[in-house]
């Protein structure tokens, strides 16, 4: 199964139906696969697998990819067809988030577990539940927090869907609620009131007017954002609020660590008199790392192709431990959680042998 075209174990994949917490099929079957792999090591962790070879390499490269997908749309079992360009693609649930990755590094795992003698590196692959699903869940953060030396290594690989292109480190990101407290009255009667919500119009106007910067790091582009995503308050359409929320949003360059984020966001808001800051989630950002001579090695095995990744993802993880990694797989990572969720076969073939040219001697 695992030394099958990469197109046929992407549709495997899609057809053994893994949503979030419902995992144990998927992770029976590829533990079972790797397990007959000879001088492999393997540990499973829940619905979590790491298989490890030692060939006694100077250096490791980490190949990870989530197991889950989200919940099904009459999207499985795959079938293949054209686009709407009439490319051969391959339709269903998790064809680009992300079992085609995933596929591509599970079939590069097993081959060159099978011949070390043109191994480049020893490799570890990382296959992981609940990755759609809140933090507590998630197989890679438990990992990270309870068997960090299994994370180690010179790169990491993730094979969330970015175009075949390496997209590079990742912005952090910082969720915050701002509340305002009044007094409430009949709306006719407001003089007997104090609006809430009017007390957030200094707070909001800043984030308004917030100019944010871009910063080029290592030859990406990472653009910053300060954005109110969210507001509460209201009671009825005659009464003044005597409570009102905003949530707001920082994406920052993974030049700031997470306290000088936190800093400057707080700088940023500038809070009135009566106003409470509350930190709703906190998520580190990620350096690309792309300096490193591991990763200059896989930009050169790519076609020198990259791009800043926009948007957070498990990468920051790795970075957090000192290991640089960066997203590499096929598909438009926008027909991601769709109902006619798919992934073109050529690119599932391409990147899986850019992937093997990298990987071997």
């Amino acid at each position: 199964m695992l030394n099958d075209d990469p197109v046929a174990l992407t549709a495997t994949l899609i057809d053994i139906e893994s949503p979030s917490h419902h995992e144990a099929a998927i992770a029976d079957v590829l533990e079972a696969e790797l397990r007959g792999l000879a001088d492999v090591d393997v540990q499973r962790f829940g619905n979590t697998l790491v298989a490890r070879t030692n060939f006694g390499r100077e250096q490791r490269v980490v190949l990870a990819g989530h197991v889950d997908t989200v919940p099904l749309a009459d999207n499985t079992p795959h079938r293949i067809g054209p686009d709407a360009d009439g490319n051969e693609t391959l339709f269903g649930c998790g064809a680009v988030d992300m079992k085609s990755g995933l596929a591509c590094y599970l079939g590069a795992f097993a081959r060159l577990s099978q011949e070390p003698e043109r191994a480049a590196f020893d490799l570890t692959l990382i296959a992981y539940e609940g990755e759609e699903v809140a933090t507590e869940f998630n197989g890679l953060y438990h990992l990270e927090c309870d068997h960090p030396e299994l994370l180690a290594g010179d790169i990491a690989l993730l094979g969330e869907p970015s175009g075949g292109i390496i997209e590079a480190g990742c912005q952090g990101s910082i969720r915050v609620f701002v509340d305002a407290h009044g007094t409430r009255a009949h709306s006719a009667r407001s003089w007997l009131g104090e609006n809430a919500a009017h007390n957030l119009a200094g707070v909001l106007t800043r984030v308004a007017g917030y100019e944010p910067r871009t910063v080029t790091i290592a030859g990406c582009e990472y653009r910053e954002g300060l954005n109110v995503v969210g507001m509460e308050g209201f009671v009825a359409t005659n009464t003044i609020p005597d409570f009102a929320r905003l949530t707001i949003n920082f994406r920052y360059a993974p030049d700031r660590s997470i306290e000088e984020a936190k800093a400057h966001l707080e700088e940023a808001l500038s809070l009135d008199d009566g106003l409470t800051l509350t930190y709703d989630d906190v998520a580190p950002a990620a350096l690309p790392g792309l300096d490193d001579p591991v990763a200059a090695n896989l930009v050169a095995a790519v076609g020198g192709n990259f791009r800043a990744k926009y948007g957070w993802t498990d990468v920051a993880r790795f970075s957090s431990l000192g290991v640089p990694a960066v997203n590499f797989g096929p598909g438009d990572p926008g027909y991601a959680h769709k109902r006619d969720e798919q992934c073109p076969t050529a690119q599932i073939r391409h990147v899986s042998e850019q992937l093997l040219q990298y990987l071997t001697r």
